[in-house]
């Protein structure tokens, strides 16, 4: 078989807080195919973004540390480079687009000499080529009057304007991994399906593969080839997207899926209710014993409050952690 692009290994990343040990990160494996767009959904706090982070090893030390685990880029642990060596493939191999512009933005530099820094670092351009490579990217991101925007500061483009100079920022060194952090989030249907439209094509020229970081499952339905479901920082599920919609195993899963929008009618002709998982999701500092769902789990058993089950196959490339396959 051939090599994965990422591979992550009982990757274990921790926080170490006032209010106890944070285990935000708890054993996740998962590996990414060249070209290929792995989707990582899940609720807020699940472990989705600090899990993306910890391959870039930009989890701020203290409080937080990987305490175990490898994170293979085409064969080489990133954990065991120099800061240096890590410089040399952040924004150029694999590059990532933030959750929130404005906060990963710098405010007193302009978009163009932002996009230009990633280009003349990695690249070697000139200033004025790095400009003109800048304009490009805006261009390809479908920023009006580029020319103009280039020379404009983070404060003076909309919300939407500012999440797709991030995404030109990103794809301005043709990585060959993006780290999508909910990277439709601050835009308006039109635009997020720009987006991913540009995504799409992006992956077909560059070949480049994608992990896609949201909450969004009709995000996931469009853009993943393969999807991650994520829980109390562990992987619950892992399936391709088809046998996720068709045929979903996790209970957390069928709930997540459940409480999707409905257009549809049950058999009796009445509308479908919106439904719900109950309860909320446990403090990562007091994890209960057994499997983290199961308070809110309506199928739970005796076993799941008191041992943690497996990640365990349950057909060909589908995988669950659930006592029900037992």
């Amino acid at each position: 078989m051939e090599q994965p692009l990422i591979e992550l290994r009982n990757l274990q990343t921790q926080f170490f807080t006032e209010d106890g040990l944070v285990r935000a990160v708890d054993g996740v494996s998962y590996t990414l195919a060249k070209g290929e767009t792995l989707g990582v959904v899940g609720e807020s706090g699940c472990g989705k973004s600090v899990t993306a982070l910890s391959i870039l090893r930009l989890i701020p030390d203290p409080p937080g540390k990987i305490v175990n685990g490898e994170v293979l880029f085409e064969g080489t642990n990133l954990l065991d480079l120099s800061q240096a060596e890590m410089r040399r493939i952040r924004g150029n191999d694999i590059s990532m687009i933030f959750q929130e512009p404005m906060t990963s933005l710098n405010p007193v530099f302009t978009i163009g000499n932002q996009i230009a820094e990633a280009v003349r670092l990695h690249q070697g351009l000139n200033k004025k080529d790095a400009i003109d490579k800048a304009i490009e990217m805006l261009t390809l991101v479908g920023i009006p009057v580029p020319e103009r925007r280039v020379h404009e500061y983070p404060h003076q483009l909309s919300g939407g304007m500012r999440q797709r100079a991030m995404i030109a920022m990103a794809l301005s060194c043709n990585p060959k991994v993006l780290l999508a952090d909910e990277p439709t989030t601050a835009l308006d249907v039109t635009i997020e399906a720009q987006i991913l439209d540009l995504m799409r094509n992006l992956q077909s020229e560059l070949g480049t593969a994608i992990i896609m970081i949201t909450h969004d499952l009709g995000v996931v339905a469009e853009m993943a080839r393969k999807v991650v479901v994520m829980y109390a920082g562990k992987v619950v599920e892992q399936a391709p997207v088809e046998q996720i919609f068709a045929e979903p195993n996790h209970p957390y899963t069928q709930g997540l899926l459940q409480s999707l929008p409905r257009v549809d009618k049950d058999a009796t002709g009445v509308k479908r209710r919106l439904q719900e998982i109950p309860g909320i999701v446990p403090r990562l500092t007091n994890l209960p014993p057994g499997c983290a769902f199961a308070s809110r789990c309506p199928k739970a058993m005796t076993i799941c409050e008191e041992q943690e089950p497996r990640l365990e196959p349950v057909a060909p490339n589908h995988y669950s952690a659930c006592w029900l396959n037992h």
